[in-house]
């Protein structure tokens, strides 16, 4: 029944996220249309304004929140009132938080544009500057999207977190069609940054930012529909705000590495705008490699971390480690496959964003794979990374990516003594390894907090995952290269549907051969998927 349960919830977060992802991929195609993306000055000066909440936003969902309210909240529900005062006390105090940091950082708009930016030419910084005074308020927004979401987790409604972001995605499309159409399309970035008018900064920055505040405030609708009523409460103490404390204290050490990691990266990127990929290459980049690991990972994991958490607080030290042991084995199951389509199609990926032009598409395509190589590992550590949470650990989290970001930063320097059409290609293949060396310290620290971990059969698991998408990438090879996506004018880069055609048939061509060979390999977590599955297909 609890396996059930978590398929059921997974199974929904999913689809919620592919609808959301979908719609954020139109818009981020759009954006491409409206002010390109290679050698855009517009789109890297707005990649870095809107990067600046959205790196805040990642961190805290991801970190001091997500770590702090699920185990927090299932802990309180033991409660006589069900945890709803300690619910009201800890949102009122993350609010209060998150508000100031809001305020201050807009305030400090051109210090942060320029911690980001520096690398710019005077321009382009300068527009960026303006982009980040209307979409730092963002991070208002995002920080209430995330509170009110993560008690919805923790009280097992699942749905709305990953449905209300459809809602930004049409908002902010709206606002996109309507610049473009007020101020015409520029899919090959001609447009200076000096030609930009205050006009077009606050129709483009506001429709982004106000996508985020609607995806936010919606969400106290579906918090009365579960019998919730947010009350705020400024008497913070009594109900174990201390511990929740020390928990977020370190996930905040961990909130300043990563920040620091993304000033790296971006000031490097930055050194390539107007020359190559760069800032907007690298975001677009990651919005790809973003898809499956969202759709998979954050789908199954999210319904996992509750359970983990429960299992945690009962002390089952057991069943968390069998919890961490599906998640991983699920996930690897998808996003192997996911990786390896990505490598495949990834000037085809690249060219729907920039058709037409193999220059470009090549340049986007290259980043694609450098971080496509590393998603299997990224979606395990963060599997791996919950589990720490749901244990009440976030000093070790912290640990390993202080390391993670000493690797990182010194790979992505060296990537300024690469030719500078190179240099995005080389601070995402810095991520990439950086977040190998991390997954591996992480799961070495994992182990004695467990007694010990799952990793016979998570290693069976993985190398049948690998062995049968080996057949499916060379296939995969053929039919893209077959249909000239690595020449000039070919069908596959050649327009946007083209692209599109040729993915799909790729992916469904791979898919096909990736899930044969583990039936014949006969995969217990393949046949898992299937087995409720089979019969009712039968039925039919």
């Amino acid at each position: 029944m609890a396996d059930d349960r978590i398929a059921r919830a997974s199974l929904f977060l999913a689809s919620g996220t592919i609808v959301s992802r979908l719609l954020g991929f139109l818009k981020a195609i759009v954006l491409a249309a409206t002010i390109g993306v290679v050698g855009s000055a517009s789109a890297d000066a707005f990649a870095v304004a809107n990067g600046l909440p959205n790196t805040v936003y990642v961190i805290v969902a991801g970190g001091v929140l997500s770590a702090v309210l699920v185990p927090q909240i299932v802990r309180a529900s033991a409660h006589a009132d069900g945890g709803s005062a300690y619910i009201n006390k800890l949102v009122t105090l993350a609010l209060v938080v998150i508000f100031a940091a809001t305020v201050v950082a807009t305030a400090l708009a051109p210090v942060l544009a320029w911690i980001y930016g520096g690398s710019f030419p005077p321009d382009t910084l300068a527009l960026a500057t303006a982009f980040a005074f209307w979409c730092l308020p963002q991070i208002f927004f995002y920080g209430l999207y995330t509170l009110l979401g993560e008690v919805l987790n923790a009280r097992r409604s699942f749905g709305p977190f990953t449905w209300v972001p459809v809602l930004n995605n049409v908002v902010a499309l709206i606002g996109l069609v309507v610049f473009g159409l007020a101020f015409g399309f520029d899919p090959d970035g001609t447009r200076s940054a000096s030609d930009w008018t205050p006009g077009m900064i606050v129709l483009l920055a506001g429709s982004a930012t106000l996508g985020i505040a609607a995806q936010a405030i919606v969400l106290f609708w579906f918090w009365r529909r579960i019998g919730l009523r947010y009350r705020p409460d400024f008497r913070w103490r009594g109900v174990g705000l201390r511990s929740a404390g020390r928990m977020a204290a370190w996930t905040f050490g961990m909130l300043l590495l990563t920040t620091f990691a993304g000033i790296v990266q971006t000031r490097v990127a930055a050194t390539a705008s107007e020359q190559g990929a760069s800032v907007a290459a690298i975001e677009s980049a990651w919005l790809i490699f973003m898809l499956p690991h969202s759709v998979i990972t954050v789908s199954i994991a999210t319904a996992y971390f509750t359970r983990m958490s429960e299992h945690a607080r009962d002390g089952f030290l057991d069943r968390v480690r069998d919890d961490l042991s599906g998640a991983v084995r699920a996930v690897a199951l998808i996003l192997v496959l996911a990786a390896a389509v990505l490598v495949v199609v990834a000037y085809p990926f690249a060219a729907v964003f920039q058709p037409g032009n193999l220059a470009n598409a090549s340049a986007l395509g290259n980043v694609i794979v450098a971080f496509a190589i590393g998603l299997v590992g990224f979606s395990i550590l963060f599997v791996v990374q919950r589990t720490f949470y749901a244990l009440g650990d976030t000093r070790t989290p912290f640990m390993f990516t202080l390391v993670q970001v000493v690797v990182f930063t010194a790979l992505a320097l060296t990537a300024l003594l690469l030719p500078v059409e190179w240099t995005a290609v080389g601070v995402a293949l810095s991520t990439t390894i950086s977040g190998a060396v991390q997954l591996g310290l992480a799961v070495l620290l994992l182990r004695p907090k467990l007694g010990r971990l799952d990793a016979k059969r998570v290693l069976a698991s993985l190398a049948r995952d690998i062995a049968a998408v080996i057949v499916p990438v060379a296939a995969g090879f053929t039919i893209v290269w077959s249909l000239g996506a690595f020449e000039p004018g070919g069908f596959a880069i050649a327009d946007r549907w083209g692209a599109i055609l040729v993915m799909a048939v790729t992916g469904v061509v791979m898919a096909v051969l990736y899930f044969g060979m583990l039936w014949l390999l006969r995969s217990p977590e393949l046949r898992g998927f299937a087995g409720p599955v089979l019969p009712r297909l039968r039925r039919r």
